[in-house]
Formats: structure tokens, sequence, C-alpha cells
């Protein structure tokens, strides 16, 4: 059986992980669940995001979900443009835990 080992995440990639809070009304809604929503780069896994979080804000993580967002197609003064592709994670926390978004690192 192999032991699964936790990624090693420098300091400095811990802050480029986590770039943005998301803040909607769907993302808020998820807060009554323990989870909070973040905009990550498009590299990031699951396992750097979970590391990042846990050392970043001195909580426990119990699940990372990510999405990648397609950018929409918009105009502007009839020139067509595209927003550009992102990802977000939904991190759950554990029981106990909470994180302020409203509050910086």
């Amino acid at each position: 059986m192999s032991k699964i080992s936790k990624p090693s995440v420098s300091k400095e990639r811990m802050y480029d992980l986590i770039t943005a809070p998301v803040i909607t009304e769907k993302s808020t809604m998820g807060s009554e669940h323990r989870q909070v929503t973040f905009k990550v780069p498009m590299d990031a896994t699951k396992p750097e995001i979970k590391a990042a979080v846990e050392g970043l804000f001195k909580v426990k993580v119990t699940a990372v979900n990510t999405l990648i967002t397609k950018g929409k197609v918009k105009r502007f003064k009839g020139i067509l443009g595209r927003r550009s592709d992102f990802k977000k994670a939904i991190v759950t926390l554990a029981e106990g835990h909470t994180i302020d978004v409203t509050t910086g690192v």
C-alpha cells in the first residue's frame, strides 16, 4: 500500500494559489454549509489548494471541489471580445472552523 504524502507548498506559492475570494450570492449561500469559494490559477491542484488554505488561514479543510468557468464572448462598441477563463475552488471547512473573507490575509 502506498502512503499518500502531503504536497509541500512554499509560502510564496500559497499566496499565488489563493488569488481572491469569490463574493457572489451563490458563494455566500455556501457559507451556511461551511464552504468558502476562492479564485485560483488554472494550474492549481486540489492538494495544493488544501495545503494553501490550511497554511494561510490556520483552519482544517475537509474537501476541495474545483470548477473551470469558461469566459463569455462580449461586445464592446461593436468589437467582439472574450473574457478569460478562470478556475474556482470551493473549500469545505471542518466543523467549528471559519474564514472571514472580508478581512485580508
